[in-house]
Protein backbone atom coordinates (compact mmCIF):
# COMPACT_ATOMS: atom_id res chain seq x y z
CA UNK A 1 0.00 0.00 0.00
CA UNK A 2 2.95 2.31 0.65
CA UNK A 3 3.46 4.92 -2.04
CA UNK A 4 0.01 4.48 -3.59
CA UNK A 5 -2.80 7.03 -3.19
CA UNK A 6 -5.83 5.98 -1.19
CA UNK A 7 -8.47 8.70 -1.66
CA UNK A 8 -10.91 6.84 0.58
CA UNK A 9 -8.43 6.87 3.45
CA UNK A 10 -7.66 10.56 2.90
CA UNK A 11 -11.34 11.50 2.78
CA UNK A 12 -11.89 9.62 6.05
CA UNK A 13 -9.10 11.63 7.68
CA UNK A 14 -10.50 14.90 6.33
CA UNK A 15 -13.89 13.95 7.75
CA UNK A 16 -12.32 13.28 11.17
CA UNK A 17 -10.56 16.64 11.16
CA UNK A 18 -13.77 18.42 10.17
CA UNK A 19 -15.75 16.59 12.85
CA UNK A 20 -13.17 17.48 15.51
CA UNK A 21 -13.24 21.15 14.48
CA UNK A 22 -17.05 21.14 14.51
CA UNK A 23 -17.13 19.66 18.02
CA UNK A 24 -14.55 22.16 19.32
CA UNK A 25 -15.57 25.61 17.99
CA UNK A 26 -13.12 28.31 18.96
CA UNK A 27 -10.64 25.81 20.42
CA UNK A 28 -7.08 25.64 19.06
CA UNK A 29 -6.33 22.23 17.51
CA UNK A 30 -2.82 21.08 18.33
CA UNK A 31 -2.42 17.96 16.20
CA UNK A 32 -3.14 17.89 12.48
CA UNK A 33 0.08 17.04 10.68
CA UNK A 34 0.05 13.38 11.81
CA UNK A 35 -2.78 12.87 9.28
CA UNK A 36 -0.46 13.94 6.47
CA UNK A 37 1.03 10.59 5.45
CA UNK A 38 2.22 9.45 2.02
CA UNK A 39 -1.36 8.76 0.86
CA UNK A 40 -2.18 12.35 1.78
CA UNK A 41 0.76 13.58 -0.31
CA UNK A 42 -0.38 11.52 -3.30
CA UNK A 43 -3.85 13.05 -3.03
CA UNK A 44 -2.31 16.53 -2.81
CA UNK A 45 -0.34 15.77 -5.98
CA UNK A 46 -3.50 14.57 -7.73
CA UNK A 47 -5.33 17.80 -6.86
CA UNK A 48 -2.47 20.06 -7.93
CA UNK A 49 -2.85 21.65 -11.35
CA UNK A 50 -0.31 20.16 -13.74
CA UNK A 51 -0.44 22.68 -16.61
CA UNK A 52 0.76 25.71 -14.67
CA UNK A 53 3.97 27.61 -15.39
CA UNK A 54 7.19 26.41 -13.74
CA UNK A 55 8.65 28.15 -10.71
CA UNK A 56 12.19 29.37 -10.09
CA UNK A 57 13.64 25.85 -10.43
CA UNK A 58 12.11 25.35 -13.88
CA UNK A 59 10.76 21.90 -12.96
CA UNK A 60 7.48 20.85 -14.59
CA UNK A 61 4.82 18.51 -13.25
CA UNK A 62 5.76 15.89 -15.84
CA UNK A 63 9.40 15.90 -14.70
CA UNK A 64 8.37 15.66 -11.05
CA UNK A 65 6.08 12.74 -11.83
CA UNK A 66 8.84 10.62 -13.39
CA UNK A 67 9.97 9.56 -9.91
CA UNK A 68 6.79 10.47 -8.06
CA UNK A 69 6.94 8.00 -5.18
CA UNK A 70 10.47 8.93 -4.17
CA UNK A 71 9.87 12.66 -4.65
CA UNK A 72 6.73 12.65 -2.49
CA UNK A 73 8.38 10.56 0.22
CA UNK A 74 11.34 12.94 0.33
CA UNK A 75 9.02 15.97 0.42
CA UNK A 76 6.99 14.36 3.21
CA UNK A 77 10.10 13.62 5.28
CA UNK A 78 11.52 17.13 4.93
CA UNK A 79 8.18 18.77 5.79
CA UNK A 80 7.70 16.68 8.93
CA UNK A 81 11.33 17.09 10.09
CA UNK A 82 11.35 20.86 9.61
CA UNK A 83 14.05 20.56 6.94
CA UNK A 84 11.92 21.85 4.08
CA UNK A 85 13.15 25.16 2.65
CA UNK A 86 10.44 27.14 0.88
CA UNK A 87 11.86 28.43 -2.43
CA UNK A 88 11.09 31.99 -3.54
CA UNK A 89 8.12 32.47 -5.84
CA UNK A 90 8.66 33.70 -9.39
CA UNK A 91 6.74 36.93 -9.89
CA UNK A 92 5.08 37.91 -13.17
CA UNK A 93 2.64 40.70 -13.95
CA UNK A 94 -0.71 40.33 -15.70
CA UNK A 95 -2.98 43.16 -16.92
CA UNK A 96 -5.54 44.44 -14.42
CA UNK A 97 -8.68 46.23 -15.55
CA UNK A 98 -8.84 48.16 -18.77
CA UNK A 99 -5.76 50.33 -18.26
CA UNK A 100 -2.03 49.85 -17.96
CA UNK A 101 -2.22 48.73 -14.32
CA UNK A 102 -1.01 45.19 -13.66
CA UNK A 103 -1.49 42.61 -10.92
CA UNK A 104 1.55 40.72 -9.59
CA UNK A 105 1.16 36.93 -9.58
CA UNK A 106 3.51 34.61 -7.71
CA UNK A 107 4.39 31.24 -9.28
CA UNK A 108 5.73 28.70 -6.74
CA UNK A 109 7.75 25.66 -7.76
CA UNK A 110 5.68 22.57 -8.54
CA UNK A 111 6.91 20.75 -5.43
CA UNK A 112 5.97 23.77 -3.34
CA UNK A 113 2.48 23.72 -4.87
CA UNK A 114 2.05 20.09 -3.84
CA UNK A 115 3.09 20.80 -0.24
CA UNK A 116 0.91 23.91 -0.10
CA UNK A 117 -2.01 21.81 -1.32
CA UNK A 118 -1.34 19.21 1.38
CA UNK A 119 -1.37 21.86 4.11
CA UNK A 120 -4.38 23.63 2.61
CA UNK A 121 -6.34 20.37 2.70
CA UNK A 122 -5.82 20.10 6.48
CA UNK A 123 -6.49 23.77 7.20
CA UNK A 124 -9.56 23.85 4.98
CA UNK A 125 -11.09 20.90 6.83
CA UNK A 126 -10.83 22.97 10.03
CA UNK A 127 -11.84 26.39 8.76
CA UNK A 128 -14.76 25.21 6.64
CA UNK A 129 -16.47 24.60 10.00
CA UNK A 130 -15.84 28.25 10.97
CA UNK A 131 -16.36 30.18 7.76
CA UNK A 132 -19.73 31.88 7.39
CA UNK A 133 -22.32 31.59 4.63
CA UNK A 134 -21.51 35.10 3.39
CA UNK A 135 -18.06 33.95 2.21
CA UNK A 136 -17.73 32.37 -1.25
CA UNK A 137 -14.23 32.87 -2.62
CA UNK A 138 -11.97 29.82 -3.12
CA UNK A 139 -14.06 27.52 -1.00
CA UNK A 140 -15.10 23.99 -2.01
CA UNK A 141 -18.50 23.82 -3.68
CA UNK A 142 -18.87 27.62 -3.87
CA UNK A 143 -18.62 29.90 -6.87
CA UNK A 144 -18.98 33.46 -8.15
CA UNK A 145 -22.43 32.69 -9.53
CA UNK A 146 -23.59 31.44 -6.13
CA UNK A 147 -22.33 34.68 -4.56
CA UNK A 148 -24.19 36.68 -7.21
CA UNK A 149 -27.30 34.60 -6.62
CA UNK A 150 -27.17 35.19 -2.87
CA UNK A 151 -26.68 38.93 -3.36
CA UNK A 152 -29.62 39.07 -5.82
CA UNK A 153 -31.95 37.04 -3.61
CA UNK A 154 -31.30 38.98 -0.40
CA UNK A 155 -31.40 42.37 -2.11
CA UNK A 156 -34.74 41.50 -3.72
CA UNK A 157 -36.11 40.24 -0.39
CA UNK A 158 -35.03 43.48 1.28
CA UNK A 159 -36.38 45.65 -1.52
CA UNK A 160 -33.03 47.37 -1.90
CA UNK A 161 -31.38 49.68 0.56
CA UNK A 162 -27.97 51.28 1.02
CA UNK A 163 -24.87 49.56 -0.29
CA UNK A 164 -21.28 49.82 0.88
CA UNK A 165 -18.82 48.80 -1.84
CA UNK A 166 -15.61 47.76 -0.09
CA UNK A 167 -12.29 47.86 -1.92
CA UNK A 168 -9.03 47.09 -0.12
CA UNK A 169 -5.93 48.84 -1.34
CA UNK A 170 -3.35 46.20 -2.43
CA UNK A 171 -4.90 43.60 -0.14
CA UNK A 172 -2.62 40.66 -0.97
CA UNK A 173 0.47 42.90 -0.75
CA UNK A 174 -0.34 44.33 2.69
CA UNK A 175 -1.36 41.32 4.80
CA UNK A 176 0.58 41.65 8.04
CA UNK A 177 2.55 38.43 8.61
CA UNK A 178 2.53 38.58 12.40
CA UNK A 179 -1.19 39.37 12.59
CA UNK A 180 -1.99 36.57 10.13
CA UNK A 181 0.07 34.05 12.07
CA UNK A 182 -1.59 35.17 15.30
CA UNK A 183 -5.03 34.66 13.77
CA UNK A 184 -4.10 31.15 12.59
CA UNK A 185 -2.74 30.22 16.06
CA UNK A 186 -6.15 30.96 17.58
CA UNK A 187 -7.46 27.87 15.79
CA UNK A 188 -4.43 25.78 14.77
CA UNK A 189 -1.36 25.16 16.92
CA UNK A 190 0.22 22.29 15.05
CA UNK A 191 3.95 23.04 14.97
CA UNK A 192 4.57 21.49 11.55
CA UNK A 193 1.83 23.50 9.84
CA UNK A 194 2.68 26.77 11.59
CA UNK A 195 6.35 26.38 10.69
CA UNK A 196 5.51 25.78 7.02
CA UNK A 197 3.16 28.79 6.89
CA UNK A 198 5.92 30.95 8.36
CA UNK A 199 8.38 29.71 5.73
CA UNK A 200 5.99 30.48 2.88
CA UNK A 201 5.30 33.97 4.18
CA UNK A 202 9.04 34.67 4.33
CA UNK A 203 10.14 32.72 1.25
CA UNK A 204 10.95 35.76 -0.85
CA UNK A 205 10.00 36.90 -4.34
CA UNK A 206 12.16 36.61 -7.44
CA UNK A 207 11.41 39.06 -10.25
CA UNK A 208 13.85 38.70 -13.12
CA UNK A 209 17.26 38.53 -11.48
CA UNK A 210 16.13 40.40 -8.37
CA UNK A 211 15.32 38.57 -5.12
CA UNK A 212 13.44 40.42 -2.38
CA UNK A 213 11.90 39.50 0.97
CA UNK A 214 8.73 41.56 1.58
CA UNK A 215 7.83 42.00 5.24
CA UNK A 216 4.12 41.85 4.47
CA UNK A 217 1.77 40.27 1.96
CA UNK A 218 1.18 36.86 0.46
CA UNK A 219 1.76 36.41 -3.29
CA UNK A 220 -1.34 35.78 -5.39
CA UNK A 221 -0.94 32.54 -7.30
CA UNK A 222 0.11 30.21 -4.50
CA UNK A 223 -2.25 27.41 -3.46
CA UNK A 224 -2.15 28.44 0.19
CA UNK A 225 -2.60 32.17 -0.45
CA UNK A 226 -6.41 32.27 -1.03
CA UNK A 227 -7.05 30.17 2.08
CA UNK A 228 -4.85 32.41 4.26
CA UNK A 229 -6.66 35.45 2.83
CA UNK A 230 -10.03 33.91 3.72
CA UNK A 231 -8.82 33.16 7.26
CA UNK A 232 -7.64 36.77 7.59
CA UNK A 233 -10.87 38.34 6.31
CA UNK A 234 -13.02 35.93 8.29
CA UNK A 235 -11.51 37.43 11.43
CA UNK A 236 -11.31 41.05 10.23
CA UNK A 237 -14.67 41.39 8.43
CA UNK A 238 -17.00 38.36 8.42
CA UNK A 239 -16.97 37.48 12.11
CA UNK A 240 -16.95 41.14 13.15
CA UNK A 241 -19.94 41.96 10.95
CA UNK A 242 -21.96 38.99 12.20
CA UNK A 243 -20.93 39.16 15.86
CA UNK A 244 -20.49 42.88 16.59
CA UNK A 245 -22.20 44.89 13.86
CA UNK A 246 -25.55 43.22 13.10
CA UNK A 247 -26.80 43.04 16.73
CA UNK A 248 -26.34 46.85 17.02
CA UNK A 249 -28.27 47.78 13.88
CA UNK A 250 -31.78 49.21 13.70
CA UNK A 251 -32.70 47.45 10.46
CA UNK A 252 -31.74 44.43 8.40
CA UNK A 253 -28.29 43.96 6.86
CA UNK A 254 -26.23 41.36 5.08
CA UNK A 255 -22.91 41.06 3.29
CA UNK A 256 -21.52 38.91 0.47
CA UNK A 257 -17.79 38.37 0.05
CA UNK A 258 -15.78 36.62 -2.64
CA UNK A 259 -12.10 36.67 -1.60
CA UNK A 260 -11.31 40.39 -1.12
CA UNK A 261 -14.34 41.62 -3.12
CA UNK A 262 -17.30 42.38 -0.87
CA UNK A 263 -20.46 44.41 -0.56
CA UNK A 264 -22.63 45.20 2.47
CA UNK A 265 -26.33 46.00 2.09
CA UNK A 266 -28.46 47.77 4.73
CA UNK A 267 -32.18 48.47 4.92
CA UNK A 268 -31.54 51.51 7.15
CA UNK A 269 -29.49 54.47 5.91
CA UNK A 270 -28.32 55.43 9.41
CA UNK A 271 -26.96 51.90 9.95
CA UNK A 272 -25.02 52.11 6.70
CA UNK A 273 -23.53 55.48 7.63
CA UNK A 274 -22.42 54.21 11.05
CA UNK A 275 -20.72 51.15 9.57
CA UNK A 276 -19.12 53.25 6.85
CA UNK A 277 -17.64 55.50 9.54
CA UNK A 278 -16.15 52.68 11.62
CA UNK A 279 -15.04 50.37 8.79
CA UNK A 280 -11.71 52.16 8.05
CA UNK A 281 -10.76 51.96 11.74
CA UNK A 282 -11.58 48.26 11.87
CA UNK A 283 -9.41 47.57 8.82
CA UNK A 284 -6.55 49.77 10.04
CA UNK A 285 -6.41 47.74 13.25
CA UNK A 286 -5.36 44.77 11.12
CA UNK A 287 -3.04 46.64 8.79
CA UNK A 288 -5.49 47.03 5.90
CA UNK A 289 -6.35 50.22 4.02
CA UNK A 290 -9.56 50.95 2.13
CA UNK A 291 -9.27 52.49 -1.32
CA UNK A 292 -10.69 56.03 -0.83
CA UNK A 293 -12.09 56.33 -4.36
CA UNK A 294 -13.48 52.81 -4.75
CA UNK A 295 -14.95 52.32 -1.27
CA UNK A 296 -18.28 54.15 -1.19
CA UNK A 297 -21.76 54.27 0.27
CA UNK A 298 -24.61 54.65 -2.20
CA UNK A 299 -28.40 54.36 -2.27
CA UNK A 300 -29.69 51.28 -4.05
CA UNK A 301 -33.47 51.47 -4.00
CA UNK A 302 -35.93 51.64 -6.90
CA UNK A 303 -37.26 55.01 -5.81
CA UNK A 304 -34.43 56.75 -3.96
CA UNK A 305 -33.81 60.46 -4.25
CA UNK A 306 -31.10 61.20 -6.76
CA UNK A 307 -31.71 57.93 -8.58
CA UNK A 308 -31.49 54.28 -7.57
CA UNK A 309 -27.71 54.04 -8.02
CA UNK A 310 -25.59 51.22 -9.42
CA UNK A 311 -22.67 49.21 -8.12
CA UNK A 312 -20.25 46.61 -9.49
CA UNK A 313 -19.57 43.20 -7.99
CA UNK A 314 -17.71 40.25 -9.50
CA UNK A 315 -17.66 41.75 -12.97
CA UNK A 316 -21.34 42.74 -13.12
CA UNK A 317 -23.01 46.14 -12.79
CA UNK A 318 -26.11 45.83 -10.61
CA UNK A 319 -29.01 48.21 -11.23
CA UNK A 320 -32.79 48.43 -10.89
CA UNK A 321 -35.20 48.11 -13.78
CA UNK A 322 -38.84 47.22 -14.32
CA UNK A 323 -39.66 43.68 -15.38
CA UNK A 324 -42.08 42.84 -18.18
CA UNK A 325 -44.79 42.61 -15.50
CA UNK A 326 -43.95 46.14 -14.33
CA UNK A 327 -42.27 45.14 -11.06
CA UNK A 328 -38.94 46.56 -9.93
CA UNK A 329 -36.15 43.95 -10.09
CA UNK A 330 -32.39 43.92 -9.64
CA UNK A 331 -30.77 43.47 -13.04
CA UNK A 332 -27.16 42.73 -13.92
CA UNK A 333 -25.04 43.48 -16.96
CA UNK A 334 -21.37 43.02 -17.81
CA UNK A 335 -19.37 45.77 -16.09
CA UNK A 336 -17.89 48.22 -18.60
CA UNK A 337 -14.29 47.62 -17.54
CA UNK A 338 -14.68 43.84 -17.90
CA UNK A 339 -16.39 44.31 -21.27
CA UNK A 340 -13.59 46.44 -22.68
CA UNK A 341 -10.89 44.26 -21.11
CA UNK A 342 -12.31 41.16 -22.80
CA UNK A 343 -12.40 42.88 -26.19
CA UNK A 344 -8.83 44.15 -25.81
CA UNK A 345 -7.59 40.63 -25.10
CA UNK A 346 -9.37 39.25 -28.16
CA UNK A 347 -8.07 42.08 -30.34
CA UNK A 348 -4.53 41.40 -29.14
CA UNK A 349 -4.93 37.69 -29.85
CA UNK A 350 -6.25 38.38 -33.35
CA UNK A 351 -3.37 40.74 -34.03
CA UNK A 352 -0.75 38.23 -32.92
CA UNK A 353 -2.35 35.24 -34.65
CA UNK A 354 -3.72 36.71 -37.88
CA UNK A 355 -1.30 34.46 -39.81
CA UNK A 356 -3.10 31.29 -38.63
CA UNK A 357 -5.55 29.49 -40.90
CA UNK A 358 -9.22 30.48 -40.77
CA UNK A 359 -10.04 27.11 -39.23
CA UNK A 360 -7.55 27.62 -36.37
CA UNK A 361 -8.65 31.21 -35.73
CA UNK A 362 -12.30 30.19 -35.74
CA UNK A 363 -11.69 27.37 -33.25
CA UNK A 364 -9.86 29.64 -30.79
CA UNK A 365 -12.31 32.55 -31.07
CA UNK A 366 -15.18 30.12 -30.52
CA UNK A 367 -13.52 28.86 -27.34
CA UNK A 368 -12.96 32.42 -26.12
CA UNK A 369 -16.59 33.37 -26.78
CA UNK A 370 -17.91 30.25 -25.05
CA UNK A 371 -15.70 31.07 -22.06
CA UNK A 372 -17.16 34.60 -21.98
CA UNK A 373 -20.72 33.27 -22.17
CA UNK A 374 -19.94 30.68 -19.48
CA UNK A 375 -19.24 33.43 -16.96
CA UNK A 376 -21.26 36.45 -18.15
CA UNK A 377 -24.19 34.47 -19.56
CA UNK A 378 -26.67 35.14 -16.77
CA UNK A 379 -30.37 35.94 -16.96
CA UNK A 380 -30.97 39.53 -18.09
CA UNK A 381 -27.52 40.07 -19.64
CA UNK A 382 -28.42 39.08 -23.19
CA UNK A 383 -27.95 42.59 -24.62
CA UNK A 384 -24.35 42.85 -23.36
CA UNK A 385 -23.62 39.33 -24.63
CA UNK A 386 -24.93 40.20 -28.08
CA UNK A 387 -22.88 43.41 -28.16
CA UNK A 388 -19.76 41.49 -27.15
CA UNK A 389 -20.30 38.92 -29.92
CA UNK A 390 -20.84 41.69 -32.47
CA UNK A 391 -17.66 43.49 -31.40
CA UNK A 392 -15.68 40.25 -31.67
CA UNK A 393 -16.91 39.85 -35.23
CA UNK A 394 -15.79 43.41 -36.06
CA UNK A 395 -12.37 42.77 -34.53
CA UNK A 396 -11.93 39.50 -36.43
CA UNK A 397 -12.93 41.12 -39.72
CA UNK A 398 -10.51 43.99 -39.13
CA UNK A 399 -7.48 41.76 -38.58
CA UNK A 400 -8.38 39.38 -41.38
CA UNK A 401 -8.33 42.43 -43.64
CA UNK A 402 -4.66 43.07 -42.79
CA UNK A 403 -3.38 39.64 -43.84
CA UNK A 404 -2.40 40.97 -47.29
CA UNK A 405 -2.87 44.12 -49.37
CA UNK A 406 -5.46 42.37 -51.52
CA UNK A 407 -7.41 40.76 -48.67
CA UNK A 408 -11.19 41.32 -49.04
CA UNK A 409 -12.62 43.69 -46.44
CA UNK A 410 -16.30 43.98 -47.32
CA UNK A 411 -19.02 42.89 -44.93
CA UNK A 412 -20.58 40.77 -47.67
CA UNK A 413 -17.37 38.74 -47.86
CA UNK A 414 -17.14 38.48 -44.06
CA UNK A 415 -20.77 37.41 -43.71
CA UNK A 416 -20.15 34.63 -46.24
CA UNK A 417 -17.13 33.60 -44.18
CA UNK A 418 -19.31 33.49 -41.03
CA UNK A 419 -21.61 31.17 -42.93
CA UNK A 420 -18.73 28.70 -43.22
CA UNK A 421 -17.21 29.49 -39.81
CA UNK A 422 -20.08 30.60 -37.56
CA UNK A 423 -19.16 31.99 -34.15
CA UNK A 424 -21.17 30.72 -31.15
CA UNK A 425 -24.33 32.80 -30.61
CA UNK A 426 -24.88 34.56 -27.26
CA UNK A 427 -26.58 32.36 -24.71
CA UNK A 428 -27.53 32.75 -21.04
CA UNK A 429 -26.11 29.73 -19.25
CA UNK A 430 -26.97 30.72 -15.68
CA UNK A 431 -30.17 31.68 -13.91
CA UNK A 432 -29.03 33.63 -10.89
CA UNK A 433 -32.36 33.10 -9.17
CA UNK A 434 -31.90 29.32 -9.37
CA UNK A 435 -28.51 29.56 -7.64
CA UNK A 436 -30.12 31.60 -4.89
CA UNK A 437 -32.88 29.03 -4.46
CA UNK A 438 -30.32 26.24 -4.07
CA UNK A 439 -28.46 28.23 -1.42
CA UNK A 440 -31.58 28.65 0.71
CA UNK A 441 -32.80 25.03 0.56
Amino acid sequence: MAGKPSPGTVSTKLHRIAELARQMPGVAITSLSHHMDIDWMHEAFRLTRKEGAAGVDGQTAREYEKDLGRNLQDLHNRAKAGAYRAPPVRRVHIPKGGGKETRPIGIPTFEDKVLQRAVAMALSAVYEQDFLDCSYGFRPGRSQHQALGDLWKQTMDMGGGWVIEVDFRKFFDTLDHSILQGIVRQRVRDGVLLRLIGKWLNAGVQEGMELSYPSSGTPQGGVISPLLANIYLHEVIDGWFERDVKPRLYGRAFMVRFADDLVMVFSNERDAQRVMAVLPKRCAKYGLTLHPAKTRLLPFKPRSRGGPGTFDFLGFTHYWKRSRQGRWVVARKTASDRFSRGLKRIAEWCRRNRHLSLKEQHAMLSRKLRGHYEYYGITGNSHALARFCWQVQRIWRKWLGTRSWKAPKSWDWFNRLLGRYPLPPPIARHSVGSYAAKLRV
